[in-house]
């Protein structure tokens, strides 16, 4: 253990509330000066910021399942990164640690705030906030908790490029799916869908609308299981689509995150009834308890080279902003990380 001086932290603040498309006047950058470690603290280097779509939702004054920024305040987030001073006798310097103070290159605070991890061989510490992080357990639980996927289930996965999408089209064929389609913003992202992570059919939403597209992939054998992303015209095609007795996990509605009106919802709803479906949406918050689960599989796949995973890095703080605008319009292969 160290005995500490102070030190600086470069952090990144929302000082406004988007209307819309966030810009870079909604942000600011400050340089704080941490204080010496009390004991029971430790001090952190981040190497990775994770950038999410439900960082949008925050950015709203609003009641959420999760507490909206604060203006003025240092955001939070997803990091991984190294102890490299500490009065805090569990987590030594040189400690891999996940945590939730991203959105700065130096965090600082009780032990208890940060969870030791252990690096993976052949893989970067990003992996904790991607695959082997909150991405990948949100996958599975969607699976498995809320659409209580059952083997030989025909599945579709909204979004399917993004870090979330791909990792449930992985998951549910490891979980014995016998048919998963995707969709995707570009034929280059539908030929890395099927070629690398194995789906079955990949839609590219942009060439027609995804309700004429779906219903003819599908096909008569339709689909049992929605993994929604995406929400809006998405939902509507799938509800289309789905097999007596389907299921939806709606996890994401990114498109409409930055709607400036209300949108219209689906003209179909009644296919709930008619087909007996079931519709829910989920957050990690209430799903935690699938954390040893959900690791004990994940390990055995990745060992195994059945998991497949992309990341799109930026470096830089000073970059962040565009990386979290990058992946909110779908730029990103995969998880959309910052690098340190």
């Amino acid at each position: 253990m160290t005995n500490t001086e102070s030190a600086e932290s470069t952090q990144i603040q929302l000082v406004s509330r988007p209307k819309g498309w966030p810009t870079h006047e909604n942000f600011r950058t400050v340089t704080e000066q941490l204080p010496p470690l009390e004991d029971g603290q430790v001090r952190v280097r981040n190497e990775f910021l994770s950038v999410d779509p439900y960082m949008r939702g925050r950015m709203r004054d609003e009641k959420s399942y999760i507490e909206p920024f604060a203006l003025n305040e240092t955001m939070t987030g997803g990091a991984v990164g190294r102890v490299v001073e500490s009065r805090a006798q569990d987590l030594p310097e040189g400690t891999p640690v996940l945590h939730q103070l991203g959105w700065r290159d130096v965090a600082q605070g009780p032990a208890k705030a940060f969870t030791p991890v252990q690096e993976i061989e052949g893989a970067p510490l990003s992996v904790y906030l991607g695959i082997f992080g909150l991405t990948g357990m949100t996958a599975y639980a969607g699976l498995t908790r809320i659409a209580r996927l059952r083997e030989g289930d025909r599945v579709f996965v909204s979004g399917a490029a993004g870090a979330v999408g791909s990792a449930a089209g992985q998951i549910a064929s490891l979980l014995g799916a016998s048919h998963v389609i995707g969709s995707a913003g570009s034929d280059e992202k539908a030929e890395l869908l099927t070629e690398k992570y194995g789906f079955d059919a990949v839609i590219n939403y942009k060439e027609a609308p995804i309700r004429e597209q779906l219903a003819r992939v599908a096909g008569d054998s339709g689909v049992d299981v929605y993994y929604d992303n995406v929400g809006g015209d998405h939902l509507e095609a799938a509800l289309d689509v789905l097999n007596r007795h389907g299921r939806v996990a709606v996890c994401g509605a990114i498109s409409q995150y930055n709607a400036t009106e209300a949108p219209c919802g689906p003209d179909n709803m009644g296919n709930l009834i008619k087909n007996s479906l079931t519709l829910e949406g989920f957050t990690m918050g209430d799903h935690m308890d699938v954390a040893a689960e959900f690791t004990e599989k994940m390990t055995g796949w990745f060992r195994e080279g059945r998991i497949r995973y992309d990341e799109t890095v930026v470096e830089g703080l000073e970059n962040a902003v565009d990386a979290f605008l990058d992946m909110m319009k779908g730029e990103n292969k995969g998880k959309m990380v910052v690098k340190l």
